[in-house]
């Protein structure tokens, strides 16, 4: 058991530390923003699961402040109590629940959602990704009979975008653009960088393709 929670500290440890530093990455391009760049742009942006309008992303906000300091006291907190699993028997049969409340401490640790989109690539969810990440991206109008048609009022008839990373098994989750003048800016702007994708604009499906 105690190899088992070694393995899950070292996976922890350097997932926070990834985790950390794509963020700090992320914060010091955003003044390069083609999009948003005013508040309408980020009032329209909405992000799951709480559906907040998306807030930036700055170093100097307490997002970031939490992120920044949150992932040192995780670490020093965790270590202090995998030296005690290695030293003593005193966690027992507590290991399992331990390991629980781990990561449910590095799912707290992390920035609200975001998209920023620059012009070499775009941040999604507090990562950068350059332009030859990007293999597409799908932008699907919210619908009833849609997943997420009910969640949020804002939700509704708005538009789920989502990017599709090259070489990436888990696939950043989608952020919700709430007016139809918004996602057009946007897939207009994504149409400049590049970057190729499809708009569904209703049960019809009738498509838009950039390229």
């Amino acid at each position: 058991m105690s190899f088992i929670y070694a393995i899950f500290f070292i996976f922890g440890i350097f997932y926070l530390i990834r985790y950390r530093l794509n963020l700090k990455k992320a914060a010091e391009m955003t003044d390069r923003a083609i999009y948003p760049q005013d508040q309408h742009d980020f009032s329209s942006i909405l992000i799951p699961t709480e559906w907040k309008e998306m807030q930036p992303l700055m170093k100097n906000t307490g997002t970031y402040q939490l992120v920044k300091w949150g992932t040192v006291g995780v670490i020093i907190f965790f270590a202090i109590l995998f030296g005690i699993l290695i030293f003593t028997d005193w966690l027992g049969s507590q290991l399992l629940s331990f390991a629980y409340f781990f990561f449910l401490l590095i799912n707290m640790v992390k920035h609200k959602g975001n998209l920023y989109l620059l012009p070499k690539g775009i941040i999604l969810n507090s990562r950068y990704y350059s332009l030859n990440q990007i293999a597409s991206y799908q932008a699907e109008k919210i619908i009833r009979w849609h997943e997420l048609y009910g969640l949020h009022s804002r939700v509704d008839h708005g538009y789920k975008l989502t990017f599709k990373i090259k070489n990436q098994l888990i696939q950043p989750h989608e952020i919700v653009i709430e007016e139809s003048e918004q996602i057009e800016k946007v897939i207009s702007i994504l149409g400049d960088l590049g970057i190729k994708g499809i708009l569904k604009a209703d049960k019809e499906s009738k498509q838009m393709i950039n390229g």
